[in-house]
């Protein structure tokens, strides 16, 4: 296999590529064989197939797995174009550092949605009421591509409704916000996703329902044939996912076609309010929609599509720009707002992230600036969404503070995966210290409030109380010792609390901790619980 060229630092043997070369030795301080630094960036969440690695991938792969590598060996073995890249994975410097804990946590919550089995499949598409209900498959993309799927994640499935995002993003970097909105709203409809209703203007609801897709269809590339429309759409959600091209399940767009007297209904109802752009070919734009709902992916390709939109409209294992950044702003708007049919307010109001659902099963949720995932399994609720979608979805949250509006509630048990557990640790111990240490009771209380453990210590070994006793801030020795901190943790220096009140000659925070005066104390409090009982 052909070996590409490294780059000029990196064939220099920087401090860095240095250190990076030092944290990929085996146990025992053995240097690296090609294998550890392969299973080092998948570790990373990269994979492969990863058109930014592909060299590296290459290279590593081909030499002898058995080698010892040398500094300059190793060096040689990253690709020029490719060792930003490589740098920041083996830095745990991509979106999310701890990828692997991140993984086991989704992977949990996956496999507890798994029990879910209530709902039934969709069978006014007779196509598909022929799917396996037991399907099941998640798929999840960082922006910095960070991978990871689970299931059934090759199994194809038809998008439906997970292409009416996808539609509207595409009419509006084509047309523009102003000539879209002439056409179709943007406030929930608070009716069916079907139903033969416009709103006050006589325009669809939003794109998020079929006649607001429909409506997003017919702005698409009006002038060209169907054909190359069609294909224009196609090479879209190539790109939206990372170069993997997606497929088309004719026998669903025809058995879809076959069963549209709503959609037809929809269209007429639209064209006879003068709803359509002038010159609008009905029966061609049905037949472009039917088309695009019978568009068939992947997990895998759904959720780089979804971290597409996540990282506003840049494809994160291309780093190409797909779509206009405030087009995405305005999708991801609407998704949050009407995506999930009759269930979109709840959703929102629970979840609190966009997502659009499809009645094939399919499920996409992006979280801003983070990732996108993308679960699939054909049971379907009463309101058409997957049953074990919306379970992961809504566990999802209350694991990892993704709801739009976490970020307004201390709550330390919302894991905040960007942040590395290490980080997480040390700042949760460092704003306990500095508030004992400053004496700040109120923030103190904020803290405690938020569940965080007042018993932490920092890397010295150092409890909140230690800081307090140092520093002579009774109030706050007070409220940690209630709070459960206890009395005599040692440093790393083996002293305790009362041992550093003493040092710093802090005579009444030493009675506090003295344990014949914590005795006394614990004596006092039984007498006076005594005589309220009795009392």
């Amino acid at each position: 296999m052909t070996e590409f060229p490294a780059s000029e630092a990196v064939q220099a043997g920087t401090a860095d590529l240095a250190g990076l070369y030092r944290s990929v030795f085996r146990d025992g301080g053995e240097p690296p064989r090609p294998w550890d630094v392969l299973a080092s960036l998948r570790e990373a969440g990269l994979k492969e197939g990863d058109p930014r690695l592909r060299a590296t991938f290459a290279n590593f792969g081909s030499a002898d797995p058995g080698e010892a590598l040398s500094l300059k060996r190793f060096g040689d073995l990253v690709a020029a174009e490719e060792v930003s890249l490589f740098q920041r994975a083996l830095a745990g410097r991509l979106s999310v550092p701890d990828f692997v804990g991140f993984g086991d946590e989704v992977r949990a919550l996956f496999e507890d949605a798994r029990d879910y089995r209530g709902g039934e499949v969709a069978t006014y598409i007779p196509q598909l009421a022929r799917v396996d209900p037991e399907h099941y498959a998640l798929g999840l993309c960082t922006v910095d591509g960070q991978r990871l799927s689970l299931g059934d994640d090759r199994q194809s499935y038809c998008v439906q409704s997970t292409c009416k995002p996808i539609n509207y993003a595409l009419a509006r970097d084509l047309f523009g916000r102003e000539k879209v909105h002439a056409h179709v709203g943007r406030e929930p409809s608070g009716r069916s996703f079907n139903e033969l209703t416009l709103n006050p203007l006589g325009l669809p609801h939003n794109p998020m329902i079929n006649a607001g897709a429909i409506m997003c269809a017919s702005l698409i590339r009006p002038e060209a044939p169907l054909a190359d429309r069609f294909d224009f759409v196609m090479q879209k959600w190539r790109d939206l996912g990372g170069g993997e091209p997606a497929a088309f399940d004719n026998a669903v767009y025809l058995s879809e076609k076959a069963t549209a007297d709503r959609n037809f209904a929809l269209a007429y109802f639209m064209r006879e309010n003068n709803a359509f752009p002038d010159d609008t070919d009905l029966a061609e734009t049905l037949d472009f929609y039917f088309q695009c709902c019978s568009i068939t992916v992947n997990v895998q390709q759904m959720s780089v599509v979804a971290a597409t939109l996540a990282n506003g409209g840049i494809c994160p294992v291309t780093s190409r720009r797909v779509l206009k950044a405030e087009t995405v702003k305005d999708c991801l708007s609407l998704m949050y707002s009407c995506g999930m049919y009759d269930f979109s307010g709840e959703f929102a109001f629970a979840v609190g992230m966009p997502a659009k659902s499809g009645v094939s099963g399919a499920l996409m949720l992006v979280v801003p600036g983070v990732c996108g995932f993308a679960v699939w399994s054909p049971r379907l609720d009463r309101c058409g969404n997957s049953v074990r979608g919306v379970q992961f979805a809504q566990t999802l949250v209350r694991k990892f503070a993704f709801h739009s509006y976490a970020n307004m509630v201390e709550d330390q048990s919302l894991v905040d995966p960007t942040v590395s557990r290490v980080v997480r640790s040390c700042d949760a111990a460092g704003y306990l210290c500095a508030a004992a240490a400053q004496g700040d009771v109120s923030e103190l209380r904020r803290l405690i409030a938020a569940g965080t453990d007042v018993s932490r210590s920092d890397y010295d070994g150092r409890t909140a109380l230690h800081l307090a006793a140092s520093e002579g801030q009774l109030e706050a020795a007070r409220l940690l010792i209630s709070a459960g901190c206890p009395r005599t943790p040692r440093d790393r220096w083996g002293n305790t609390p009362l041992d550093d009140a003493k040092r710093e000659g802090r005579r009444a925070m030493v009675d506090l901790l003295t344990p014949s005066a914590n005795a006394r104390d614990a004596k006092r409090a039984g007498h006076e619980n005594r005589r309220a009982k009795a009392a």
